[in-house]
């Protein structure tokens, strides 16, 4: 084994039980039922009513073949419910695999989900000592890297609080920095790191950068595909359990985009009445009205996003994210850019329009991400990556390609400063 990391014909099962749908039954049928019912509890009378449950297998992971070596940056993405955390909690020895076997050589950090590795009764600070005794540390080991971790959690007064009575930002924030300074040789972080704050987000991504140049391995899954781009030296993507592709992030992460967004001008979500407020709908529009989902390129792009919400909001903010195929954001927009008026609504039914100009964005495929939700309060719906479009043609009428995600048309104006030297080469 050359590697510090390798995955051999893995595979991850559960048993799920689904409750069997009723059917209409004769007289008989329900007597005859109800005997069998009686005469099953007599004999297993702890054992669950089995006639009403359906069981399935579900492999979660299936045939799961990798390696990793010393020092690689490894981005692991996918939808929802593929096997991606699976993936993480077999390679951390929290779950056991069904087939096959993991070999790692090298100490392991884990950071899974909020509540994982930590003992809520325990104090932050005494949660630090734990974490260190878990990976193999001693308690000199642990106090020299103390401060740093305090410091970078940035939580010195909750320090001898009970974790229990943690937001799940702070917890997030004590679990990062413990999981990153206590010099594992193998840390992997699932997109726990997502319930942080941005600027939190950030200096964790700086942090797991400098961990990486110290040449210790990071198995890292997130949707945040700039986050995995620029981070990761390498991508595997996981569909239903096994590795669709693997390879350079920019290729996964186009592969994986292009496959999982819809290919319609227009999408329509189900309606959940219990929520706030939610997206409805997000639609792509030529000037002219007509839905499409390919625009040239001087043309202008209307996006319409449909939207209901249930209860009076003092302010609100919809929103969209125009993203590459990349994952790099070119740019986001809300209904609050250069409005000076109130954004309360009532209950109701509401449909929001942006329109982007023609000749801005360059040719190529971009996404398109809508947000609704109360500025500094909470996020009401986040479709992410919900639809896309593609711009082509050329700019200005130019036969050559112009770089860049942008097109747009600068001023330019020039002026004459020294005739004299213009006189003097035409003498």
């Amino acid at each position: 084994m050359n590697g510090v990391i390798k995955a051999e014909n893995l595979g991850k099962k559960y048993i799920i039980g689904h409750q069997r749908q009723p059917r209409y039954q004769t007289l008989r049928d329900t007597m005859a039922h109800t005997a069998r019912g009686v005469w099953q509890r007599m004999r297993h009378p702890l054992s669950p009513n089995r006639e009403s449950i359906d069981l399935e297998e579900l492999w979660a992971l299936k045939d799961i073949n990798f390696e990793v070596q010393r020092g690689e940056r490894v981005g692991i993405i996918g939808a929802n419910g593929a096997g991606k955390s699976t993936l993480l909690k077999v390679l951390s020895r929290i779950t056991e695999p069904t087939t096959g076997k993991v070999r790692i050589k090298g100490r392991v950090s884990s950071l899974l989900e909020v509540g994982t590795g930590f003992h809520p009764e325990l104090t932050g600070r005494e949660n630090i000592f734990l974490n260190g005794a878990i990976l193999g540390m001693t308690r000199q080991e642990v106090k020299r890297k103390f401060d740093e971790i305090v410091a970078f959690a940035e939580l010195e007064k909750f320090l001898d609080t009970p974790v229990k009575r943690y937001s799940s930002g702070m917890y997030v924030r004590l679990a990062f920095a413990v999981a990153a300074h206590l010099e594992p040789e193998i840390l992997i972080v699932d997109e726990v790191l997502a319930v942080g704050d941005a600027a939190f987000q950030k200096k964790c991504l700086g942090k797991m950068e400098n961990v990486a140049k110290e040449g210790r391995t990071i198995l890292f899954v997130s949707h945040n595909m700039s986050a995995i781009a620029n981070l990761c030296s390498r991508g595997i993507w996981i569909d239903k359990g096994i590795i669709a592709q693997e390879g350079l992030p920019d290729r996964v992460i186009q592969t994986y985009l292009s496959k999982g967004i819809s290919d319609q001008s227009a999408i329509h979500f189900g309606i959940d009445a219990a929520r706030v407020g939610q997206i409805t709908s997000i639609s792509l529009i030529t000037a002219e009205g007509k839905p499409a989902t390919v625009f040239e390129i001087s043309k202008p792009i209307c996006i319409e996003i449909g939207y209901e919400v249930r209860e009076r909001l003092v302010d609100h903010r919809i929103g969209v994210v125009i993203r590459t195929m990349g994952g790099i954001t070119v740019f986001v927009s809300n209904n609050s850019d250069f409005s000076t008026t109130s954004m309360s609504i009532d209950c109701g039914t509401y449909l929001g329009r942006l329109m982007i100009p023609g000749c801005l964005l360059n040719t190529g495929v971009y996404t398109v991400t809508c947000y609704l939700g109360e500025p500094n309060v909470r996020r009401l719906d986040t479709r992410e990556n919900a639809i896309h479009f593609e711009i082509t043609g050329n700019p200005y009428h130019s036969n050559a390609a112009r770089r860049g995600l942008l097109v747009y048309p600068f001023n330019w104006s020039q002026e004459i400063v020294d005739s004299q030297i213009s006189q003097m080469h035409r003498d």
